[in-house]
């Protein structure tokens, strides 16, 4: 019993491991992330885009970019808190109200910096 407790919690690890790894790489926190792999994936969200409408592929792109972003940050966080604190000890509402609270949180920074303009849309390739 208390070795198959053991194994649940070693398998909880190994997977928070793997997914706080792809939300690595996919979140703004590595620097090479960026050429390597959301540009090609919001560069590939803008073509499929682009094939229902070309005027949708700027756009596509932008909010392509952003998604994977945020995404990486979800994605790091499910997998920390999977890896530091097995499902056994937490509670499925705490995990639930964990998880909007740290996605609320990740939105009003995007807001934040929309705001101050860090964030911006280009002017290029938005006008009709």
């Amino acid at each position: 019993m208390a070795r198959e407790a053991g194994d649940d919690a070693m398998r909880s690890g190994v997977k928070g491991s793997i997914v706080a790894t792809i939300g690595y790489v996919l979140s703004p926190l590595s620097w090479w992330n960026d050429a390597f792999v959301n540009i090609p994936l919001a560069y590939g969200i803008g073509l499929a885009c682009g094939l229902v409408s070309p005027r949708l592929f700027s756009p596509a792109v932008v909010i392509g970019y952003l998604l994977t972003n945020i995404a990486g940050l979800a994605l790091l966080h499910k997998g920390a808190v999977s890896f530091l604190a097995p499902k056994a000890e937490r509670s499925k509402r705490e995990t639930i109200v964990t998880n909007l609270v740290v996605s609320t949180a990740y939105t009003v920074i995007i807001l934040l910096l929309m705001r101050l303009g860090v964030l911006r849309l280009p002017k290029k390739g938005f006008s009709p």
